[in-house]
């Protein structure tokens, strides 16, 4: 059951982190609200699959402090990866005056990398809870942070253009 779970994970990991990095390489406006859409819904897909996550390891026995940590750390090391990734991602104004957006190779691998790792907390996190599937459910709200961090440091630097 384990090796089958892990591999759902993975899979479901591949996908979304696969669909965001494909829009992170389009060239594409900053818009002043339309970028925080994305990660608002995430958070609360997010905010539903952790509940949804704790109910899961909840049934078979007590949520302890060890997941919850783990959970709290991934949270910071989306927003972290969020951080660099802003770094990397071209702003620039085009001849009408727009500015425009468009990851680079360095956004891409910084997303795969995110994905790696949010892969590897997830299961350390259900590991450490013994049951459930409050690691992988948390992907959505690592997307959050992480796409939210993101998305408002661009946003400052097209402002300041």
């Amino acid at each position: 059951m384990q090796s089958t779970h892990g591999e759902a994970a993975l899979a479901i990991t591949v996908v979304v982190v696969g669909l965001v990095v494909r829009r992170q390489l389009r060239t594409r406006p900053v818009r002043r609200v339309g970028s925080l859409v994305t990660p608002a819904v995430f958070g609360v897909l997010g905010v539903a699959a952790i509940a949804f996550g704790v109910a899961s390891v909840v049934k078979d026995r007590p949520l302890t402090a060890m997941p919850v940590v783990l959970l709290v750390a991934s949270l910071a090391v989306a927003a972290g990866f969020g951080v660099a990734r802003a770094r990397t991602v071209r702003v620039w104004r085009d001849p009408q005056g727009e500015v425009l957006r468009k990851g680079t190779a360095a956004t891409t691998g910084l997303w795969v990398a995110a994905g790696a790792v949010h892969l590897g907390l997830g299961l350390w996190i259900d590991h450490a809870a013994g049951a459930g599937i409050l690691g992988a459910a948390s992907l959505y709200a690592y997307l959050a942070i992480g796409l939210g961090a993101q998305n408002l440091l661009v946003r400052g630097r097209a402002a300041a253009l």
